[in-house]
């Protein structure tokens, strides 16, 4: 009786690669029954992770009496920022991985139903894919992610330039520093940091997926200069830019609610944030939109080849049609555009009836 095929060779085949199914996170969802590939886990995996991250403060934030805020400048329920967070970008970095997965999963197996990947290569294709499953499985890096969102995404970024300088709802500022409350606490370091880690995990997921492509690119793969889709039959991976939308609209939604905070509680105007503006615009253009772009020194040297061969094609032709007494007829309508036309052939009668008769038709 043959042996049951283990999850991970299932995965590793081309036609099921992804980038999200792996991993010590995706492990635990897995066990406790959060993952699948329907919309109805997704939604339980987001309804979760509100739980986790949202509700703990709206119940804390009532307890310390900061949840409507009486004289406090910034209650719970007025931080637009924390509701944008946890309500809005998280369950769409969340919600994207149900679409990357989808959009993505048949790209690798496009390159050998499609016979870019020569059979020689084959072997080389599988290994680059292993070695991005790998990674994307990797336990030290999962870790090394939830110690540079405490170290660097909390005492760094959230401390000093995204917490307000205000009193608020999380924190109240002293002659000793900032003094976090019950919920602030949670906050700190289980709420934020839940966020901070899946948003750093999709950016270690487009590093892999960079990678893997630039592995394949360095294979001389069998790209069809003249494809109608315009990038010699790669057209099918910018299915992954599109699938990348949830993501860039998470960024969108985190940026939104940090401004919205400053210019309710901190005075600020929205002018006051266009360099910010700029960035994530810029960067989210390169998440999504870079990695293709590993194909474009072989998509050049493709065009480049298939010119040259194109003219010796056409040069061969026009030879051919010479000898088998065709003629090289010029239009009037131009006289630097030039094609070899029969004189007896219906398409020089249709010329001749559009344009007149052929100045060099013999």
């Amino acid at each position: 009786m043959p042996r049951p095929a283990s999850l991970d060779s299932v995965l590793g085949e081309p036609g099921n690669f992804s980038l999200v199914l792996g991993g010590p996170l995706f492990q635990f969802l897995r066990r406790g029954h959060l993952w699948g590939d329907a919309s109805r886990t997704v939604m339980a995996r987001i309804t979760v992770f509100v739980l986790l991250a949202w509700l703990p403060l709206l119940v804390l934030s009532a307890f310390d009496g900061h949840l409507l805020g009486g004289c406090l400048p910034v209650p719970f329920l007025a931080d637009v920022d924390v509701h944008i967070r946890f309500l809005t970008a998280m369950p769409l970095l969340v919600g994207a991985e149900l679409v990357v997965h989808r959009r993505m999963r048949p790209i690798m197996q496009l390159f050998l139903n499609r016979r870019l990947m020569p059979d020689s290569a084959v072997t080389r294709f599988r290994e680059a894919i292993a070695s991005a499953l790998r990674l994307r499985n990797s336990v030290i890096t999962e870790v090394l992610l939830i110690a540079f969102v405490y170290i660097v995404g909390v005492t760094i970024v959230w401390h000093q330039y995204v917490a307000l300088g205000t009193a608020t709802w999380y924190a109240t500022p002293s002659s000793g520093g900032t003094t976090l409350t019950l919920a602030g606490i949670w906050y700190g370091y289980l709420s934020l940091p839940l966020v901070q880690f899946l948003m750093c995990r999709w950016y270690f997921r487009v590093l892999i997926w960079t990678r893997l492509l630039w592995l394949v690119s360095r294979i001389d793969l069998r790209l069809l200069p003249a494809h109608p889709d315009r990038v010699g039959g790669l057209g099918f991976i910018s299915n992954a830019v599109y699938a990348f939308a949830p993501v860039a609209a998470a960024h969108g939604a985190l940026l939104a609610g940090l401004l919205a905070n400053r210019i309710f509680f901190a005075g600020a105007a929205l002018t006051d944030f266009k360099a910010e503006i700029g960035v994530v615009v810029v960067f989210m253009l390169c998440l999504t939109l870079v990695p293709p772009l590993v194909f474009a020194p072989q998509l050049a040297r493709a065009k480049r080849m298939g010119m040259v061969r194109y003219g010796h094609w056409l040069n061969a032709m026009s030879e051919r049609s010479i000898r088998n007494g065709q003629t090289v007829a010029r239009l009037p309508m131009s006289s630097l555009w030039e094609a070899p036309i029969s004189s007896r052939s219906p398409i020089s009668q249709t010329m001749s009836r559009w344009y007149g008769p052929c100045v060099s038709c013999r």
